[in-house]
């Protein structure tokens, strides 16, 4: 194969590349999403303080009334590990979708880390514990509690530490797929804990085919 061609088929591959890009980010601009980082942020604050089990159960509660369909019901509800970037918690996922994910997590250890660097926007509100974040560039800390929201915007980059009992709401908005790599690193290279990934991907899939199955109800398909 000559270079030429060589040279050929590594520009096509890049313009398809860029194409896809391109159109992903015109459809996440354009799109209806079903939340909003400040409708999740309003819901968890009024339970910021309370204890954490009674607060979850009723942000729940109260995401089924304001979003019928979109919530897992309790049945597909587990609390799962998540390794990454050299911290342990664990989430309980609420709803997934391409371009959306809800969820509760939080630590019982002291743990911390890299956040991670996405194509997504990335908001936890706080429900107990403390929360202690290290900004890219900066050469100082800042520590937040319960009821604060911290924003995680898109291509950031921070140092993440929580302390044991810290539990919080989060809400993505983005190129979900994209968390996926760093999320699951740590299972896959580190631990090898291949029943947690199994739970992650199982839970995962769960909320995915229960928020095409409500698009599709919503649409007039079924």
């Amino acid at each position: 194969m000559s270079l030429r061609t060589n040279v050929f088929q590594l520009l096509v591959l890049a313009g398809v590349c860029v194409f896809i890009v391109l159109y992903l980010r015109y459809w996440m601009e354009n799109k209806q999403y079903v939340f909003t980082k400040e409708e999740v942020s309003d819901l968890a604050k009024r339970y910021a303080g309370q204890d954490h089990d009674q607060a979850f159960s009723k942000v729940v509660v109260e995401l089924r009334k304001k979003y019928p369909g979109h919530i897992l019901p309790d049945e597909d509800l587990q609390w799962v590990f998540v390794n990454a970037g050299g911290w342990m918690g664990s989430m309980c996922l609420l709803h997934a979708s391409l371009t959306e994910y809800l969820l509760l997590f939080g630590t019982a250890v002291d743990t911390g880390g890299h956040s991670g660097r996405y194509w997504a926007e990335i908001s936890d509100t706080i429900i107990t514990g403390t929360f202690r974040q290290w900004k890219e560039g900066s050469t100082v800390s800042e520590m937040f509690y319960p009821g604060d929201t911290i924003v995680h915007k898109v291509g950031e980059a921070t140092s993440v530490q929580w302390t044991s009992g810290t539990w919080m709401v989060e809400y993505g908005r983005g190129f979900i797929p994209s968390t996926l790599g760093f999320a699951l690193a740590d299972t896959l290279f580190s631990t090898q804990d291949f029943i947690t990934l199994f739970y992650t991907i199982q839970v995962y899939v769960k909320g995915m085919l229960l928020e095409v199955n409500t698009q599709l109800t919503e649409a007039g398909v079924f």
